[in-house]
Formats: structure tokens, sequence, C-alpha cells
């Protein structure tokens, strides 16, 4: 029996087909032989719903819930999830909960944090366990949480104007941005939420957990809609040296930097949206006896 794992993609700004809805935000239904883990849960719990009941996917089912980050437009599901869930494993960072606001070019200040009514002790209340995530940490079935990845280069930073408090006085470093990775057999895949870390100190943490394993496949948010020239230009050459066979930006990448990508990387690049299904092989198991 092949061993497998399968990814589909469940919330996105794009979507393609019938009775599937794009909206701003990021969900990923992960399937393993033996797991149904749910990475980010999108902004709205009725999107979310609508586009696993036409995708067949049972939500009912998961067994892990994986926040990548504590915004809005990943977190707006949880809520629902958990009334759907039987005990359902929640896995974030303690930062998530964190009250968090944006500034916008104009100057308005909006707040995008994860909804005010999950707090700690309502999540341990309503989730079957937590685990609050500082580390590196495997999540079963060959499936790891980064936790909070070093900010090791000096061209990344957080890909916007966030801030900790409704003056715009704070700073937010996001230090609760975290990603999923896995083992297949062309090499390690990892899944962004929205890179908050910065795309390149995300996929060298993982390099240096996983001994130097070469990328298979970045999918996901990468937060390079507000990045300068030249951090493009760093983050493409690093790119080339890490040559993925698989490049599925989406999300937060915006427009121009998914142009830039697809222009620079056409064989990797696979365009991505709510509906897209991917399988990664991990060799071969046996059968039970």
């Amino acid at each position: 029996m092949a061993d497998s794992v399968s990814v589909t993609v469940l919330v996105e700004n794009t979507a393609f087909g019938r009775g599937v809805i794009a909206e701003h935000g990021l969900a990923f239904w992960i399937e393993t032989n033996d797991r149904r883990i749910l990475f980010d849960t999108g902004q709205r719990p009725d999107i979310l719903q609508v586009n696993a009941s036409h995708l067949d996917i049972d939500l009912a089912s998961v067994d892990t819930v994986v926040l990548s980050h504590g915004h809005y437009d990943h977190t707006g599901g949880l809520d629902a999830i958990l009334d759907l869930t039987d005990g359902a494993h929640l896995v974030l960072h303690p930062g998530a909960l964190a009250r968090r606001y944006s500034r916008a070019r104009g100057g308005s200040v909006g707040e995008i944090g994860i909804p005010p009514e999950h707090s700690r002790e309502a999540l341990e209340q309503r989730a079957g366990a937590v685990t609050w995530l500082r580390e590196a940490t495997s999540i079963g079935d060959g499936l790891w949480v980064t936790g909070p990845i070093p900010r090791t280069n000096d061209f990344e930073d957080t890909g916007g104007a966030f801030f900790l408090d409704e003056a715009c006085a704070h700073p937010d470093p996001i230090e609760d941005d975290q990603a999923i990775f896995f083992s297949s057999e062309q090499g390690t895949v990892v899944l962004l939420g929205c890179a908050h870390a910065g795309l390149l100190n995300t996929l060298s943490f993982v390099q240096e957990h996983t001994g130097g394993e070469g990328i298979a496949a970045v999918m996901g948010g990468t937060h390079l809609v507000n990045a300068s020239p030249e951090r493009m230009a760093e983050t493409v050459a690093a790119l080339k040296e890490i040559r993925p066979a698989l490049l599925a930006p989406m999300h937060c990448t915006g427009a121009r930097a998914q142009a830039k990508l697809a222009g620079e990387f056409p064989e990797a690049w696979e365009p991505t949206h709510v509906g897209s299904r991917f399988r990664f092989f991990r060799g071969v198991s046996s059968e039970p006896a």
C-alpha cells in the first residue's frame, strides 16, 4: 500500500470550479493513511464549510487543527470547527491569541487578530487537547510543525505594517508564525500560512531540522505582496539554489510577486486555488496482517 500525503486547498483568494467560493484567507486539508489535519481555518466559517462540502471533505473527521498564526483570515473558522469535532487536538503558538492591528497605506488602522472569544481558557475547555507550541514538534505520521522560526537574514520582514496596539506604537514581530513540513520521496514538502517569518528564513529552518534534505515543494502564503525589488531579487536567487520541483505560492503572495515567480520558475510554478489537490508519496508500507 502506497504511503502518501494528500493536500487539498480548502480556502484561498481564488477559486475555480462549480460551487466553491474564494475569500481572502487560507486553509489546507491534509490527509495521510491515518490522519486528518486542518491547517488554518480561513476567514468565514460558512465558506470553509461550503467548500468542504463541494470537495467531499468531512470536516467533522478532523483529528488535529494547526494554526499558522493568529490573524483573522486564518482563524475565522475555528469556532465552527470546534463545534463540529469531538475532541480535536489544537496546535498553536501562545502568541496567536494576541490582539493585533494593521495600518493601511492611507493611515487607517484595523484589528486583524484571532476572534476575541478564543481565550486560552476557552480553547482549553473546548478542544480535546491543546498544544502551545514553542519549538519544532511532531504532530504524528511524519508531519511536523516548525514552531517559531528564527529571523536569520536581513532582507525579510513580516511583510506589512503590523502592530500589537491600536496606536501602532509597538510593531508586531508575529513570532507565532509557523509552517507544516514533511518528507516525501522527492524531498521535503513545506506548507506555509503567510510566512511572516520570511519565506527563506522558513525554508532554511526546515532544512536545518531535516539535516539538509532538499525542498521538493513550497505551497501557501509567502507575504511577498509588499516585497521590495531587492527582497524579490534575493528570494529568486535563493529559490534557484533550493530548486523546488513544485512552487505554489498563493493568498498573500501578491499579483506582482506571483508573476515574477511564475516567470522565473516556469517548470515548478503551479497556479493553485480552492479545490487544488496534491498527492505526495512517501514510499511503500506493508499491508496489515
